[in-house]
Parts: C-alpha cells; structure tokens; sequence
C-alpha cells in the first residue's frame, strides 16, 4: 500500500519520520521495515541509516515528535474559550481526527507492542500517556471544582478511564470505518461527566 509524503518539501530525516510515523499508525511498528521506508521514499537504506540508525532511534524519534505535536494541540484546546467540559470534548476531537484520515493513535498503537518494544522506546510510550493524563486531571478537578464535572474518587483515576475508553473506542471503530461509532461512544463518556443542571461553556 503506497503513503504519500505529507511534507515532500521538507528535509529526509522529516520525510522518513512522516512516512513511518504513516505506517506505524497504520501497521504497528513491528509491521514494516526500512526496506518499506526506502522502497516508499526511493531512497537507500544507507540513507535511513545515516539519519537513524537502528529502527529503535527511529521509533523513539516518532514518538518524541508526536508528544510534541500532542501538546501543541492540548495547548490550543486550552487556549480556546471554554470551561472543563468544553477542553475535555476538544480533547476527545483530537482524537477523533486520528480516526479521521483512517489511522489510529501512535502510541496506542505502540502499546499494543508494548513487550516487544526497545527500553527507550516503552518510556517514551508511558510519558506520553503520563503527558496526557496530567492534563486531564488539571482539567477533572477544575472542573469539579467550578461544579461543572461529577465523578467517583480521584481525578487521577477517572482521567486514566478517559484515555483508556477513547484509545478503546477508536479500537472498536476501526474495524468498522464508522467514525460515528467513535463518537457516540465518546459524547456517552464525557456527558457522565457533567453534573446534572451544570451550565457549561462551549468553544
């Protein structure tokens, strides 16, 4: 299966990180190898090599730059105008824009592989998800806080149910290529979260 380059333009290290970033969100990790890469980008696999050199220093790369990119987008979720239910249904989009352009979660994909991983490669997975449920339970306990949110024990707690039932939720939806699948399931989990007579602020 052929993937275009998202940014021809750009230097070789970005190219080959936007085409296996491409493959990782769509095969696993474990589902290509630098012959793909080269073979998609028709370069050498000395090239590849010369950029990263073993297939680990790639995916800890990928990863790296998709944590990145994950925090600029919670930024501008928080920059937005709008309360605790508006940022959590900002970042449950972001995830539906993933499953969008028919791909899944990086790092939810590379937990699926998560014992076959390289060590570097596993932290970097767990502070991706250690990033995101940071974020999350600053939003949970604001929210709880205006007496817009509800929910039992702790934020910690709850904003680990966030991630696990939208990583589970693009999961179920891929198979199905039913983006709508995903939302339902989404809009369910986060309007359980809002107290009962709360008035929210949309974005």
């Amino acid at each position: 299966m052929a993937i275009s380059v998202v940014h021809p333009d750009t230097g070789t290290a970005t190219r080959i990180l936007d085409v296996a970033e491409q493959f990782v969100q769509v095969r696993g990790f474990n589902g290509f190898s630098y012959a793909d890469i080269s073979a998609e980008l028709g370069i050498t696999k000395a090239a590849l090599h010369y950029h990263f050199a073993g297939k680990a220093d790639l995916g800890r790369a990928l990863i790296v730059r998709y944590a990145s990119r994950f925090a600029e987008a919670l930024a501008d979720v928080d920059a937005a105008a709008g309360g605790a239910s508006a940022r959590l249904a900002g970042y449950a989009d972001l995830y539906r824009q993933v499953l969008h352009d028919q791909r899944m979660c990086l790092c939810g994909m590379l937990a699926a592989e998560y014992q076959t991983l390289p060590q570097p490669m596993q932290d970097a997975v767990l502070a991706f998800f250690d990033q995101n449920e940071h974020w999350l339970e600053g939003v949970l306990e604001e929210g709880r806080e205006a007496g817009i949110l509800q929910f039992g024990g702790t934020a910690r707690a709850t904003a680990r149910l966030i991630i696990g039932s939208l990583e589970g939720a693009m999961l179920i939806a891929r198979p199905y290529g039913d983006e709508a699948r995903f939302q339902a399931a989404a809009d369910s989990l986060l309007a359980g979260l809002i107290r009962p007579g709360a008035v929210t602020t949309v974005a």
